[in-house]
C-alpha cells in the first residue's frame, strides 16, 4: 500500500488497468491498459457502447469483479494515493460506501423489494458508523439526506417500499444512499438510462448539484453524448476495452478526432427534427380512436381509500395508412396503455376504436384473431418478451403457424426475416441469450413482421438501447416501413427519438393529448407548456442546437 504526499495529486488515478477475461471469452481483456485521472470536484464521463468495458472499470475500482475475472498484476488503481488493487477484502468493504460510492443503472434491482426504504438507507450508515450514532440520530440523518436529494415527504418515503416509488424516485433513493457517508468519489453507472427525459434531467441536475456542494470526484458512465454535453468536464471514449480518445468536453464534442467518437456523436437522436409530410388524408383513416377512456383503481391498504389513476381521458386520434405517429409523454401519461388498448391487451372503460373501417371493441374471438394478425406490437424489453428456452426461429415462425402456415414454410420465412433485419439466416437455431440487446430487439421486429401486419405498435422499443444501436434500429424500422408500406404507432418518452422517425407527434399528459404536430413544428414552435417542458429536458439540447445553428 502506498500513500501520496502531493496535495495536487488526482483523487483517483487508474494506471495501465487491464482486466483479464476467462479463456472462453470473445477477447482476452475486458479492459486493456486503461489510464485515466479524476481530480477532486471534477466529472469525468466514460463513454462507449455496451461491451466497451465501462462498467467493468467501475467494478474493478470497487473490487466487485465477477468470478474468474481478474486485474492484471501490473495494473494500479490509486485513491488518494492508496493502491486499491493491494487491499484485502475487509479493507475494501470499509472503503465501499464510505470513501467510494456507486449509483447503479437499475435501482429496482439494486434495492431490496421486501425492505422499507428507511431501513435500506440506514444500513449504509450503520455499516460505517464512525460517529457511533444512536437509532434516533441515524433515522434523522436518513430523513435529512432523503430531503436533500429532493424527494417529497421524506418521513413518508422512509416508510415506503421500493415498488411504491417511481423509477426517478428510486434512483434518488440510491443517490441518497451513495451520499450518506460523504464519499470522496462517486461512480455513476448509466444512472439515467431508460428514464423519462424530465426525470433524467432532474437526476443529472441533482448529481451536478451535490457534486459541486461536496467537491466530489465523479466517474459518470454513459453511452449518450447528449448526457455528456450536459454534465462532463472531461470525456474518455472507450471501444472494445481500449481508450480511443480523451479530452475536455468541448474539445471532444466540437472537434472529435476518432471516427468512433464521431459515430457516437452522430448517433445522438433528435439533432435535427425531420419534418416528413403526412400521407394524404383518405376517406377513412386506418386507425381511428374516439373518446377512449380508461381508469385504473387499486387498493392502497385495509383502511386507506382506493388509488385511482386516469390513464386515458377522452382520447381522440386518427392515423392514416402509411403514417408514423409517435406518442410521447412521461411515465404515467397513458401512452403505453393507449397502445395496449389498441391491441386489446387492455379493455377500455368506454369509447371506440375503428380499424380499416371496422369496430374493434366488442369483437368475438374469431374476429379478434383476425384483427391481431393485422396489428402487431414490439415491446420495450425483448429479453422478457422472448421465451429463453425457444429458438428464435421457432419464436418467429409460431405466429404464422397458428394461422395455418406449414412449419417448413414458416421457418423459411423466419430465416428470410432474420436475414432482412441484419442477423443472417443462420441465427434461426440460436437462443435469445446468445444475442445482444440490440440484436434481440431485431428478433422482436422480425417476429412482429412475420404476420405481415398493416399496423405496427412499438412500445418504447429503443429506450434501453445504446444510442448507436438505437440509431440502427430506428433506421431499420424506417426502411421496413417504406418497403412494406407499414403504418406505425411509435410510443416513446423521448422527443429526440420521435423526431427521427415520425410524420406526426402526439404529446400526452395525464391521459390526455395536449398537442399534435409535425416534428419540426413541435421543436421550433411548441404550443403547450408541457411540450416545452419535455423539449427543455432533452439532454444535450443547448450544445446540439448551437452546433446546428453554426
Amino acid at each position: 500500500m502506498t500513500t501520496a504526499t502531493n496535495p495536487a495529486a488526482p483523487l483517483l488515478s487508474i494506471q495501465g488497468l487491464s482486466i483479464v477475461l476467462p479463456s472462453s471469452g470473445d477477447r482476452n481483456y475486458a479492459v486493456d491498459r486503461l489510464s485515466l485521472d479524476i481530480a477532486e470536484n471534477e466529472i469525468v464521463c466514460l463513454v462507449g457502447e455496451s461491451g466497451s468495458g465501462k462498467s467493468m472499470t467501475a467494478h474493478a475500482i470497487l473490487g466487485l469483479l465477477p468470478p474468474r475475472v481478474g486485474i492484471d498484476k501490473n495494473s494500479r488503481i490509486l485513491l488518494d494515493g492508496t493502491d486499491l488493487t493491494g487491499l484485502t477484502p475487509p479493507q475494501m468493504r470499509k472503503l465501499r460506501g464510505e470513501r467510494i460510492s456507486m449509483v447503479f443503472q437499475e435501482p429496482m434491482s439494486a434495492l431490496n423489494p421486501l425492505q422499507r426504504i428507511g431501513a435500506q438507507v440506514a444500513e449504509a450508515l450503520q455499516l460505517h458508523n464512525a460517529e457511533h450514532l444512536g437509532a434516533t440520530a441515524i433515522e434523522e440523518r436518513c430523513i435529512a439526506i432523503i430531503d436533500a436529494v429532493g424527494l417529497p415527504s421524506p418521513r413518508q418515503i422512509v416508510r415506503s417500499y421500493p415498488f411504491q416509488l417511481s423509477g426517478g424516485q428510486r434512483q434518488r433513493v440510491k443517490i441518497a444512499m451513495a451520499l450518506l457517508n460523504n464519499p470522496r468519489l462517486l461512480l455513476a453507472d448509466e444512472p439515467t438510462t431508460a428514464l423519462d427525459v424530465t426525470t433524467q434531467r432532474q437526476i443529472l441536475d441533482l448529481i451536478q448539484k451535490v457534486q459541486a456542494e461536496r467537491k466530489m470526484g465523479v466517474l459518470f458512465i454513459t453511452h449518450d453524448f447528449g448526457v455528456v454535453a450536459d454534465i462532463a468536464d472531461r470525456v474518455v471514449v472507450m471501444r472494445h476495452g481500449r481508450v480511443v480518445e480523451e479530452g475536455t468536453r468541448d474539445a471532444i464534442l466540437r472537434n472529435p478526432q476518432h471516427e468512433y467518437t464521431r459515430a457516437l456523436i452522430a448517433a445522438v437522436p433528435g439533432r435535427q427534427a425531420r419534418s416528413t409530410a403526412r400521407p394524404a388524408a383518405q376517406a377513412e383513416p386506418l386507425l381511428k380512436i374516439e373518446q377512449l377512456k380508461k381508469t385504473f383503481v387499486s387498493k392502497a391498504g385495509l383502511f386507506a381509500p382506493p388509488r385511482t389513476v386516469v390513464a386515458a381521458d377522452g382520447i381522440d386520434l386518427a392515423i392514416e395508412e402509411g403514417e408514423t405517429v409517435s406518442v410521447v409523454g412521461e411515465s404515467g401519461s397513458g401512452k403505453s396503455t393507449l397502445g395496449r388498448m389498441v391491441m386489446r391487451l387492455i379493455e377500455p372503460d368506454s369509447g371506440g376504436i375503428t380499424f380499416a373501417g371496422k369496430p374493434v371493441l366488442g369483437q368475438d374471438a374469431a374476429a379478434l384473431r383476425a384483427y391481431r394478425r393485422q396489428v402487431q406490437i414490439i415491446f420495450q424489453d425483448p429479453f422478457a418478451s422472448l421465451n429463453p428456452r425457444q429458438k428464435v426461429g421457432d419464436a418467429i415462425a409460431r405466429g404464422p403457424m397458428i394461422y395455418g402456415t406449414p412449419r417448413a414454410e414458416a421457418l423459411k420465412a423466419a430465416a428470410a426475416l432474420l436475414d432482412r433485419v441484419g442477423l443472417g439466416a443462420s441465427a434461426i437455431d440460436r437462443f435469445p441469450h446468445e444475442f445482444s440487446g440490440g440484436q434481440r430487439q431485431r428478433i422482436s421486429i422480425a417476429r412482429a413482421l412475420a404476420l405481415k401486419p398493416r399496423l405496427l405498435i412499438a412500445d418504447e422499443a429503443v429506450s434501453a438501447l445504446d444510442v448507436s444501436i438505437q440509431a440502427q434500429v430506428l433506421a431499420l424500422l424506417a426502411e421496413l416501413k417504406a418497403e412494406l408500406n407499414l403504418t406505425m404507432m411509435f410510443i416513446t418518452h423521448d422527443l429526440r427519438v420521435a423526431a427521427e422517425i415520425s410524420n406526426s407527434v402526439v404529446v400526452m399528459q395525464r391521459g390526455q393529448i395536449v398537442e399534435r404536430g409535425a416534428p419540426g413544428q413541435l421543436f421550433s414552435n411548441p404550443q403547450h407548456a408541457y411540450t416545452r417542458t419535455l423539449l427543455a429536458a432533452m439532454p444535450g439540447l443547448d450544445f446540439f442546437e448551437h452546433r446546428l445553428a453554426a
